[in-house]
């Protein structure tokens, strides 16, 4: 470089978030989960909860950004579903503390993925596409937590961090407002639908519907009144 010359001007390199994550399915049993769709009838509603949490993993295992799926239930039936849909279950070890339950399942997801980041996943996302979750995945930040509110954008349907050490879901009443509040930073992505809407009414079921669910959802659904 000559005298005349300036000085390369050097920016800073930002870390870079992980390339995959170990993501937590926490799935209720069926026989009390969704008691805002008991219009469609107690059997159908058992059957639909286990048709979207087996339509949500599925989606999931499809993306190339994650590294495995550790669903967390008590529910036996509904264990081996989720286990021939491919994903590792264990039993819920904090059953009346969602946000406990999750940090407990990080831990094992921790040994058993050590170079993934944590994700948690509502597992009532029938009409999930991985592509959609490969997005926010991209998008989140590498130094903090973050997350995805759901359509109506008052609580959330994920959670992500680069680090277990960062991982600290507030899934609950209001969560979006309790994760602002926390400190993690909101992704807010346009073209991600089936990763914002979840199903707890009947009409949640109708627009899921629209755009289109899975397979297992797709047949829970075929003659309902909706």
């Amino acid at each position: 470089m000559s005298p005349s010359e300036p000085p390369p001007v050097l920016r800073p390199v930002l870390p870079s978030g992980p390339s995959r994550y170990a993501v937590l399915v926490p799935v209720k049993p069926p026989a009390f989960a969704k008691s805002r769709l008991a219009a469609v009838g107690d059997d159908a509603r058992r059957t639909l909860v286990v048709a979207f949490a087996i339509d949500t993993v599925s989606a999931v295992l499809e993306s190339g950004a994650v590294s495995g799926v550790l669903a967390v239930t008590d529910d036996h039936v509904l264990a081996a579903g989720l286990s021939d849909a491919g994903a590792f279950v264990i039993p819920d070890a904090i059953t009346d503390d969602l946000n406990g339950s999750l940090r407990q399942a990080a831990l094992e997801a921790q040994r058993r993925w050590p170079d993934s980041g944590v994700a948690a996943l509502c597992a009532d996302l029938p009409a999930l596409r991985s592509a959609d979750l490969e997005r926010v995945m991209s998008a989140a930040p590498a130094d903090r937590m973050s997350f995805v509110a759901d359509a109506d954008g008052v609580g959330t349907t994920t959670v992500l961090a680069p680090s277990i050490d960062l991982f600290a879901p507030r899934f609950g009443p209001e969560s979006r407002k309790a994760h602002l509040e926390s400190g993690a930073a909101e992704i807010e992505l346009g073209d991600v639908p089936t990763l914002r809407h979840d199903v707890d009414t009947p009409a949640d079921l109708v627009a899921a519907l629209k755009l289109g669910v899975g397979g297992r959802t797709a047949l829970a659904a075929a003659g309902l009144s909706l």
